[in-house]
């Protein structure tokens, strides 16, 4: 029986999500807890990987078990003995061929920078001192909808087979002193987001222009696109799946 997990964590002190050799991830903390509480070695599977420091705000993960379980019980069991870092928020009943990550239909991140010293967002969101010009940042942000090739805002190390991407939303709003970036695509390449932001944020400064956002698009190349953002400001916001998938 195939359910999916619905969580949440605070990355700050996490190398990402996915098991690593000499690092602690999410998934390595959640396959620990499991297997001690279900008394059997646990392994289970993610809607995709964050990187280290990345937020989130909802992930989805699968695992497979011999019979059915109460959900609440081990739903109430399980937050009792994962860190105060991570929470489980739900966790319900799929078809058994159902699949936490080549399931996944959208999702969404969303990068938080505050535009004033704050104290309290200290690993929450990205100080940017600088003024910007939000207008022309989303403005430029249009560029981004579509099908399109995003190699110059990926990782150059990646095991993917291609780099194209569908972006249906890419708009930053504004709430005081507090800026956001919100980005919606059916699925994202390492380090693309804090890719896509930096050089955002060069268009916002004016050191580059909105011609020159589209030139980086066509270029495919890392180097000519800006810094990459610092992970603090970075949250994984959503995960949908398609209508059905959950049998309750």
């Amino acid at each position: 029986m195939r359910y999916f997990f619905e969580i949440s964590y605070n990355g700050t002190n996490y190398h990402g999500w996915q098991n690593q050799a000499n690092a602690i991830g999410v998934q390595q903390v959640v396959e620990e807890t499991l297997s001690k509480l279900l008394r059997k070695k646990i392994e289970i599977t993610g809607s995709g990987r964050t990187d280290t420091g990345v937020h989130c705000l909802q992930q989805f993960f699968h695992m497979d078990l011999d019979n059915e379980i109460n959900e609440n019980d081990l739903l109430h069991r399980l937050n009792a003995f994962l860190p105060r870092s991570i929470a489980i928020l739900s966790i319900k009943r799929v078809n058994d061929n159902a699949h936490a990550r080549y399931d996944a239909r959208e999702r969404s991140y969303e990068y938080r920078i505050t535009l004033k010293k704050n104290p309290l967002l200290i690993g929450y969101a990205y100080h940017f001192f600088k003024s910007l010009d939000v207008k022309k940042m989303n403005e430029a942000a249009l560029l981004l909808y579509g099908v399109h090739d995003f190699t110059c805002f990926s990782k150059v190390k990646t095991d993917v087979n291609h780099f194209v991407c569908h972006i249906n939303k890419a708009k930053w709003k504004k709430s005081k002193d507090l800026l956001i970036f919100e980005i919606t695509a059916n699925r994202f390449l390492r380090g693309m987001v804090r890719a896509v932001v930096g050089t955002l944020l060069d268009v916002g400064t004016g050191k580059i222009s909105i011609p020159d956002f589209q030139k980086i698009m066509e270029s495919k190349d890392r180097k000519k696109a800006g810094m990459n953002v610092p992970a603090e400001g970075l949250y994984l916001k959503s995960v949908k799946y398609k209508k059905g998938i959950f049998m309750r």
